[in-house]
């Protein structure tokens, strides 16, 4: 049993055509699975998909049919404790580092947010002090120093940022990261710098991720294996080096060419 099992998982919103509605399926009988430690890297085009999927996984959208489970748990017909107990085992990632922080929140604030919301985590029970020195040494593994924890979100850089909101994600030490399009809005240098941060994290913290991206070299780069989407459905999956290497699908080839370099940096 994979920790996340996804089985014939459709999604459809209504959609006004004239006088009537019409269902417009945007995932369509998707189904894979993600083995604890490895990277299941989910690309396809914009729109095709993805970020729906990833949704109905983190339970914030309920699938139209089939079954999302994590951890052994259907996520949508969780109870409250067990979905209380689902948000520590899994954290998002999302796209853009700037519309992900409060701005009126300092970093200190950010980063021990999900302890004080789930009354647990490091220090918590031993006041302020004991409570900064762990948030201290968590932003220390995403490569940033104590004088972060005063500041407001928009003294930092758009790769700061997403170091904040990567170590935020990993305040509860999730097993499950999904990272929907991480490096996207960042230039391609500093991309560069969060995907090798996302790979030593990986190691140094046994995380199982979704890699969510439109780019094939990047999933490629962090993917045990690889998931092509294409107007909902999924039409390849496989090893990474081996699908890449020989995609079956005319639309895999495409994405292949059309993102046919890795960012300067990553290695």
């Amino acid at each position: 049993m994979g920790l996340v099992e996804v089985d014939a998982v459709g999604k459809s919103y209504p959609r006004w055509q004239g006088l009537r509605t019409r269902q417009q399926s945007v995932v369509k009988n998707v189904s894979f699975t993600i083995e604890a430690g490895e990277t299941l890297g989910l690309v396809g085009e914009s729109g095709s998909g993805k970020t729906t999927l990833a949704r109905m996984i983190l339970g914030l959208t309920q699938p139209t049919s089939g079954t999302v489970r994590v951890a052994g748990i259907d996520v949508a017909r969780a109870s409250g404790n067990q979905l209380h107990h689902l948000r520590r085992q899994m954290q998002p990632v999302f796209q853009d580092p700037y519309a992900a922080l409060n701005p009126r929140m300092k970093v200190f604030e950010i980063v021990t947010e999900p302890w004080v919301i789930h009354g647990r985590g490091p220090g918590i029970a031993k006041g302020r002090a004991a409570l900064r020195a762990n948030a201290v040494e968590l932003l220390a593994t995403v490569g940033l120093d104590e004088s972060a924890l005063g500041r407001h979100p928009h003294e930092f850089s758009g790769g700061q940022r997403q170091r904040i909101n990567i170590a935020r994600a990993l305040a509860l030490r999730p097993r499950l990261l999904i990272l929907d399009e991480p490096v996207s809005a960042l230039d391609v240098s500093v991309g560069a710098q969060i995907v090798n941060l996302l790979r030593r994290l990986q190691r140094e913290h046994e995380l199982t991720y979704l890699f969510i991206s439109h780019s094939m070299p990047l999933v490629r780069y962090l993917s045990t294996r690889i998931a092509v989407m294409e107007r909902g459905r999924l039409v390849e999956t496989g090893e990474a080096v081996a699908l890449c290497a020989c995609p079956s699908q005319e639309y895999t080839r495409r994405l292949i060419a059309a993102t046919p370099e890795l960012p300067a940096g990553v290695a």
